[in-house]
């Protein structure tokens, strides 16, 4: 399997298949919501896009990145999230980096999401897919987070069938410029665990597929081919 790692700016043609990586914390925040029962995640182009999607379904629940705001029921944070029981429930989201990023690559035939709690199911999904050619996203800091190319790496070489210990790229993470941040409480919106729900490896059993929906673009997770 060709792997290539790419920021958001970078993406100047659409790949066949692209793995959009948010580890801090956009799709951890996306699995933890599917853990918590919701059926699927709409993701939002701009924060007013969410709003409006919320007035329309006023029993979606919508989030977003930073402190709680007015129309918002949650904020980008696992740790915070894993309270609220979301069964059956649709969730809007929008963040600075994750969100943008898959809609960046919205036409490619596959688009998945993920971070190091979903790895080995995004890797799996790409071994049954056959997958020659990935493009790997790696959304934060244009490209630069450590955190996000570490877990780009780790699900690229289990994707090839690599024998692979995770310890060494699961410490990236720990010590990433986000870690840091949100462990010194940089980044409002955050909960003492998020950090570490960030880097609990393989937590959730499923990929997370994004396909476009009418004018949404959807998020879902799967566990099949």
């Amino acid at each position: 399997m060709d792997s290539r790692f790419l920021g958001i700016p970078e993406l100047v043609d659409t790949p066949s298949v692209a793995v959009v990586v948010d580890v801090m914390r956009a799709f951890t925040v996306a699995a933890w919501a599917f853990g918590q029962g919701a059926e699927k995640i709409v993701l939002a182009e701009s924060l007013d896009g969410a709003l409006a999607l919320k007035a329309r379904h006023p029993d979606w629940v919508a989030l977003k990145d930073g402190p709680s705001a007015p129309g918002f029921d949650a904020v980008n944070s696992p740790g915070l999230l894993r309270s609220l029981d979301l069964g059956g429930r649709t969730v809007v989201q929008k963040t600075t980096a994750g969100t943008v990023g898959a809609l960046a690559v919205k036409d490619a035939s596959l688009v998945l999401c993920a971070g190091f709690v979903v790895a080995e199911a995004t890797a799996q999904l790409l071994r049954t897919r056959g997958s020659d050619t990935v493009t790997f996203v790696v959304t934060g800091e244009d490209g630069q987070a450590d955190e996000d190319l570490a877990c780009a790496q780790y699900i690229a070489r289990r994707a090839a069938g690599a024998a692979t210990d995770a310890a060494g790229f699961l410490r990236r993470g720990a010590e990433s410029r986000a870690a840091t941040e949100l462990a010194e409480g940089v980044r409002q919106g955050a909960h003492p665990d998020d950090v570490a729900l960030c880097l609990e490896l393989d937590r959730f059993p499923f990929a997370m597929v994004a396909t476009s929906e009418g004018s949404l673009m959807v998020l879902r997770p799967t566990t099949g081919a």
